[in-house]
């Protein structure tokens, strides 16, 4: 199960030593405050639980706006790289810098420590939902007293607010401002997946359309002789592929066919930074002979086949199963297996699918017939859904669709408009058919009021400052993000009252 995650560089110990513009000594970036979140935005007498929060006034002087973010389907702890989000490491402190702004970093519900009630369990996740999380955004905002000197001071009437994205959060930025209006006067969306789809195999689109060509063609090579054996019930180059990958103990073909997928989830660790990742060594593994690369048409399926197979058993399987068998690892017809059932706090994996089962859908699955595939055809949305039948069977009884219909209806999708909105998305972002970039959707660009810049990065590149110096396409998107925002926040004005 993929999720889009922000990867962002560390910052420096050192960094954890914040002053004021005054020189003042601030406290340090890994301080946790605490904000009285409402459990039920719809039952307010249920009470409230402890809603972890970050925040630095570094930049700040009166009178500069509020700049919020959530990393959402994470935990928040403070490891050197989420303090980044507080700084100019990131989109968040340079608007900040520019602006004179304060930066917060809100700790999503049910995820990490911040959570309504001490378990995970389904009666509790009833609660994660995408319109609570929007009402969690809404109720700070206008109910926190921040630490900073005049932070008491600071309410949406009071101060302009700046909610900020990447991801998930990106998408739940564009909901916010178009669920509850007037709060945050600007939003950042970074990759912002604002429509729910349920059957998801454009995900791996920009992967095949980016990655090298005879990667790509060994890839299709070795899911097409799969898929053919699999509609002809070929037995012998079914077990033929599975001993290639020391995989004979798996025993249903489905679990053996999504597995061939997680080589390929490395594709969202790039960033344009040149760097070497999972998936580089992936495709050196298949066309790399000899220290003989392959033309654009790869090396064949019998070579492909043994490549594949032998880097999947060096380098994925210990790391991934360990002591586990193939499956207990991979496979998922047994719903008795205990991680099914583990329903403490921190679990970002229960809480993720949680919401995708539910409302946000993004299985990652084969394409249709006639188009290339690098996924098999036998992964559909029915296998992803077999998931929510383990780890929720008291609410799924059987595999079943997420509500994603009901989810773009109600917040927009594709078709989201908001003022002062800046979106920013990446050309070779596996997540980018989901975004207001999609192929087909031709969402306008307004640069007063709803600006779409698309980068030749990455997902979320344009949030990581450093990504900047390697494209330019990167750089030219955070510059326009920043003009924007000079631009909509001198606009800003205290309501009547």
């Amino acid at each position: 199960m993929s999720r889009g995650h922000v990867s962002i560089p560390k910052v420096p110990a050192s960094k954890n030593l914040v002053y004021d513009r005054n020189g003042t000594l601030l406290p340090a970036l890994d301080t946790v405050y605490y904000f009285n979140q409402l459990i039920d935005h719809n039952n307010p007498g249920l009470g409230t639980f402890r809603q972890r929060y970050w925040t630095t006034w570094e930049f700040y002087e009166a009178g500069g706006p509020i700049i919020l973010m959530t990393p959402g389907e994470t935990s928040a702890e403070t490891t050197e790289a989420s303090l980044g989000f507080l700084t100019n490491a990131t989109i968040n402190g340079l608007i900040a810098q520019q602006e004179s702004g304060a930066t917060i970093l809100l700790e999503h519900r049910f995820f990490g420590f911040s959570n309504p009630y001490d378990n995970l369990t389904t009666q509790s996740l009833a609660l994660l939902t995408i319109q609570q999380a929007i009402d969690d955004l809404v109720y700070f905002a206008q109910n926190v007293d921040l630490p900073m000197p005049g932070g008491d001071q600071v309410k949406p009437h009071q101060a302009p607010w700046v909610l900020i994205g990447g991801s998930y959060p990106g998408a739940l930025t564009g909901w916010t401002m178009v669920n509850k209006p007037g709060i945050f006067w600007a939003g950042y969306s970074s990759s912002g997946v604002v429509e729910a789809i349920t059957d998801f195999y454009d995900y791996f689109k920009p992967i095949r359309e980016y990655m090298p060509q005879n990667c790509s063609a060994d890839v299709e090579a070795v899911i097409a002789y799969l898929d053919a054996a699999y509609a002809q019930n070929f037995t012998p180059a079914l077990d033929y592929l599975k001993s290639a990958f020391g995989l004979t103990g798996l025993s249903y073909v489905d679990d053996f066919a999504a597995t061939l997928r997680i080589n390929l989830y490395a594709w969202q660790d790039y960033q344009p930074t040149n760097q070497y990742t999972a998936f580089s060594r992936f495709c050196d593994a298949l066309e790399v002979n000899n220290g003989v690369s392959a033309n654009a048409s790869g090396w064949g399926i019998t070579h492909a086949i043994n490549a594949w197979g032998t880097f999947w058993q060096v380098n994925n399987y210990g790391p991934i199963c360990g002591n586990f068998s193939a499956n207990d690892c991979l496979g998922t017809h047994n719903s008795s297996l205990p991680w099914y059932h583990y329903t403490t706090v921190n679990n970002w994996h229960r809480s993720w699918l949680w919401m995708l089962c539910n409302q946000l859908g993004f299985s990652m699955v084969g394409p249709p017939e006639g188009q290339p595939a690098i996924v098999s055809r036998i992964v559909q949305p029915a296998y992803a859904q077999r998931a929510c039948v383990n780890y929720f069977p008291e609410v799924f009884s059987a595999p079943r669709p997420p509500t994603t219909e009901e989810t773009n209806a109600e917040y927009g999708g594709w078709n989201l408009t908001v003022d002062r909105l800046f979106s920013a998305n990446g050309l070779r972002d596996p997540w980018l058919e989901a975004t207001i970039s999609a192929d087909g959707v031709n969402k306008p660009s307004n640069v007063n009021f709803q600006p779409v810049y698309e980068t030749d990065a990455f997902h979320c590149s344009d949030l990581v400052t450093v990504y900047g110096y390697y494209d330019v396409t990167v750089r030219n998107t955070q510059l326009a993000g920043l003009s924007s925002m000079r631009t909509w926040l001198s606009q800003w004005k205290a309501p009547a009252l």
